[in-house]
């Protein structure tokens, strides 16, 4: 009698750990999902932001979208600012971080390269 009663309870123990196991990779799919969605809408916004003059203080048409590794670069009339928009909660990775501390540093240059 008590083999039955162990066999049963570890019947138990093992549909729990299916079914968690089944809930676990439903979850992950759907934060998959929901990450990629942002990521999607974060990079289709980066083409519009400079035109939303809530958003963006500057002359939309002095912007210059390059996409990776940074989103643009703004050529105003007294500077040049490198951008990036981020939505959400997304970060610098780490080369935009990398950009960020050599453009704080000051170790930007200009070079021109001439073609015969």
């Amino acid at each position: 009698m008590e083999y039955i009663y162990w066999a049963g309870f570890f019947l138990i123990i093992l549909i729990l750990i299916l079914i968690a196991g089944r809930y676990r990779r439903l979850y992950l799919l759907e934060r998959q999902s929901r990450t990629s969605a942002s990521v999607r809408y974060g990079k289709f916004l980066e083409h519009y932001i400079p035109w939303i003059k809530e958003i963006f203080p500057h002359d939309p048409t002095k912007f210059r979208f390059i996409g990776n590794p940074i989103d643009g670069i703004l050529f105003d009339d007294d500077k040049i600012v490198f951008l990036e928009f981020k939505t959400g909660n997304s970060k610098l990775s780490e080369t935009q971080r990398k950009i960020k501390s050599l453009v704080k540093e000051k170790k930007v240059e200009w070079k021109e390269i001439k073609i015969k």
